[in-house]
């Protein structure tokens, strides 16, 4: 087009030139004149566009940077394919059976009758268990065990926790248990993962300390001597035997087996504001009397240290939270679109929208970091700092969640009707619940 135009431009004046209106007009050196500079400007332009388009001509297909490359092993979030799977297979659980449960639980304070048996259907408890100890797990997989516990906590916090407890204690045994405790408390799990059992750790105090345990145990001849109090146990009323966690004379915070006729211990329902439905009670040990081998593990501490033991448990409850904050979320979604005010969606106003969309990124930052430390832990990476974060975020945005849940639903989020009340209530109990779980 540009050859065309200049052609067609210089021909128009060198007519012109060579007439005798020119000529008539005095017009004859001023339009030579500026048919020469014209040529000369015009092929300067030419040869300028062509130099400039030329590279571009010449491209057969679309350029595109290419991508970095590398490793996508070393931060790699999709689960595998075993992974996916035990997780579909927990979803499903969680929507069909958990949640229709999960009103009737916590108004009765305790789990259906035979819901432990058909979760045992699920195979958790003998997936935790080492094949030579008549389980069919292999390696620890923290990863999965997040995975797991977020689907179940989307159906249901509370009965999470009831599911999620005994695993806790299989996961002690394994990682602690002398042959003998093995035998004697493992064995029953893997013919029957539905087995009750509880990890005993939260004390009725402000600002509870995992790491500063009121309950003490000393030693009384070839034995121990444990008192003190144990609060928000779950599995209470059930549980055949817990694991106490005491300050041990000499051995700072240790865990202790202690079955539910033991002389000393009394056992009492104590339904909270949340997490009703794991049947939660209290504990107290006045001079109960325990052998030696009631000590988890040996003296000398080997197996899982205390300070792991927490770091599990914080990203056990972090990962309880990231499912409880996705129920709300994906329940306030579809509300606000079809909750209409002043003639449209209630979506449609800014003030919603932008809280929605808070939920979206703070659920998103918990979850990251939940799978962040869990990662960690299963490579034996140092994640105490890791652990710690992903509790930080599980208790104030957690909170804030179910609180945001509340608010978005008005007048509708106070009553009974919808799930978010109770949702709500589960996450209050992220910040006072600091162990009794592990991964």
């Amino acid at each position: 087009m540009i050859d065309q135009a200049m052609t067609r431009s210089l021909d128009l004046l060198t007519r012109f030139a060579g007439s005798d209106l020119a000529k008539r007009l005095g017009l004859l050196e001023p339009t030579q004149r500026l048919v020469r500079e014209g040529t000369k400007r015009g092929f300067q332009a030419a040869d300028a566009a062509v130099k400039r388009f030329q590279p571009l001509i010449k491209l057969v297909k679309p350029a595109r940077a290419p991508r970095v490359g590398g490793d996508l092993s070393v931060f790699d979030l999709r689960p595998t394919e075993e992974q996916a799977m035990m997780q579909k297979s927990v979803r499903r659980f969680a929507v069909d059976v958990m949640r229709p449960a999960a009103r009737a639980a916590d108004d009765a304070c305790a789990p259906p009758a035979g819901f432990l048996a058909a979760a045992a259907e699920l195979g958790l408890a003998q997936l935790a268990i080492p094949e030579e100890m008549g389980g069919f797990g292999g390696e620890r997989d923290p990863i999965a065990d997040v995975l797991v516990l977020e689907e179940l906590a989307y159906g249901d916090m509370a009965l999470a926790l009831a599911i999620a407890a005994p695993l806790g204690v299989v996961r002690a045994l394994v990682q602690c248990g002398t042959a003998l405790q093995q035998s004697k408390y493992l064995a029953p799990f893997a013919e029957d993962g539905g087995l009750a059992a509880a990890l005993a750790v939260v004390e009725p105090r402000p600002l509870f300390d995992p790491y500063r345990l009121a309950t003490r145990a000393v030693r009384s001849g070839e034995g121990w001597t444990l008192n003190g109090v144990k609060t928000l146990v779950p599995l209470a009323s059930s549980a055949g035997f817990f694991l106490v966690a005491a300050a041990a004379e000499g051995l700072g915070p240790r865990l202790f087996i202690v079955e539910r006729d033991h002389q000393g211990l009394t056992i009492s329902p104590e339904p909270a504001m949340g997490l009703r439905a794991a049947d939660l009670g209290r504990l107290e040990l006045v001079d109960l009397a325990l052998p030696e081998d009631a000590l988890l593990g040996e003296d000398d501490g080997s197996g899982l240290s205390w300070a792991e033991m927490v770091d599990s448990a914080r990203i056990a409850w972090s990962a309880l939270a990231v499912g409880a904050c996705r129920a709300v979320l994906e329940h306030v979604i579809p509300y606000a679109n079809e909750r209409h005010a002043f003639g449209e969606p209630i979506s449609h106003r800014q003030a919603v929208a932008f809280m929605i969309a808070d939920i979206a990124v703070e659920l998103e930052g918990m979850r990251l970091l939940t799978h962040r430390a869990a990662s960690r832990a299963g490579a034996g990476i140092e994640h105490r700092r890791e652990a710690a974060l992903a509790r930080i975020q599980a208790v104030d945005k957690g909170m804030k969640i179910g609180t945001d849940g509340i608010q978005l639903l008005g007048g509708a989020g106070f009553i009974k009707e919808h799930p978010v009340e109770l949702w709500y209530r589960h996450l209050r109990a992220i910040g006072v619940m600091d162990g009794g779980l592990l991964v």
